[in-house]
């Protein structure tokens, strides 16, 4: 099975714990989309944007001293966009309806995105390894 239906696969059983997605997306931190399990939006606009607000976001922690990036959360009328860091140069971005459960959201978030981390970096290994 390769990295990109392992991470599919990742983001399907995200989707099935948390029936509240309404979006799963892993993409690289560049903007380009890994995988993706989303109805309503257009992925590579959501990868894209992605990788523009991750740069805010590393740039603000640096700035302030918290540290390196671990997870963005934007709440909006109808849902949340939250994005996790997925390893070394992958994000995870989920999309909610408003009635999720915020802490479900974040202690599913960060599981998938660590194991999708370690899925695309030791992808990412064994190609330079090659």
């Amino acid at each position: 099975m390769t990295a990109e239906a392992e991470v599919l696969g990742e983001l399907r059983r995200l989707r099935a714990r948390l029936p509240q997605l309404t979006g799963a997306l892993a993409a690289s931190t560049d903007g380009l989309v890994l995988a993706q399990d989303t109805a309503e939006v257009e992925p590579e606009g959501v990868a894209a944007l992605t990788a523009a607000a991750l740069g805010v976001a590393v740039r603000l922690t640096d700035a302030t001293g918290q540290g390196g990036f671990r997870e963005l959360v934007i709440r909006g009328e109808l849902g949340y966009v939250a994005t996790y860091a997925a390893g070394s140069s992958a994000v995870l971005t989920l999309l909610a309806e408003p009635r999720i459960n915020v802490g479900r959201l974040h202690l599913e978030g960060r599981r998938s995105g660590a194991r999708i981390g370690e899925l695309v970096d030791g992808a990412l290994e064994r190609l330079e390894n090659a």
